[in-house]
């Protein structure tokens, strides 16, 4: 059940912020690993590999915690397409954290690749040994990481916007802050 609310919970606080961290790493770990050739490369990997994985569990999570404990509503002031505009970005991004680590899975299983969590434990392959797959699903990887990063910047601009133009309580509903005295 959903329920209305002022401020998004600590839990969910926390996770957003986790995930902010975790997810803007990864980027950049991605980034890191397609433009090296330097043996840092298989460090990348083996970090890259089992983040990806703690990522898809968080957005899971988090899920299921919004699912249950609602978020506040939006400004009764804010235009109608910037409130379809809020609901469909926060849908994207949903989508994304949840099918980025899964095409990074499938991509590796069809690539005949192995998913190493930590030492022997490993994931079980998702997809089919495929060259052509694994092609396929690597540009999907790709194009899905950009558009992610383009969403989180989106995402990013419009907390600004609310925190430092409006002032309407969107970006503080997000924050920790100390309370008043």
């Amino acid at each position: 059940m959903t329920r209305q609310r002022e401020t998004f919970s600590p839990l969910q606080r926390g996770l957003h912020w986790a995930m902010a961290v975790l997810v803007i790493a990864m980027l950049f770990i991605g980034i890191g690993m397609v433009t090296t050739l330097h043996p840092v490369y298989l460090t990348l990997v083996a970090i890259h590999k089992p983040l990806g994985i703690v990522i898809l569990i968080l957005v899971l999570l988090r899920l299921a915690v919004r699912l249950k404990q609602g978020k506040p509503p939006l400004p009764d002031d804010l235009p109608r397409l910037q409130h379809l505009g809020a609901h469909a970005s926060h849908l994207l991004l949903y989508a994304l954290l949840f099918a980025q680590p899964l095409l990074g899975w499938a991509m590796l299983s069809a690539g005949g690749y192995p998913v190493v969590l930590y030492g022997p434990i490993r994931l079980p392959p998702i997809a089919p040994h495929n060259d052509a797959l694994h092609a396929v699903l690597r540009a999907g990887h790709t194009w899905c990481a950009y558009l992610l990063f383009a969403t989180i910047l989106l995402h990013l601009a419009a907390a600004l916007f609310h925190g430092l133009i409006r002032r309407d309580g969107v970006l503080g509903s997000m924050v920790f802050r100390r309370e008043r005295v």
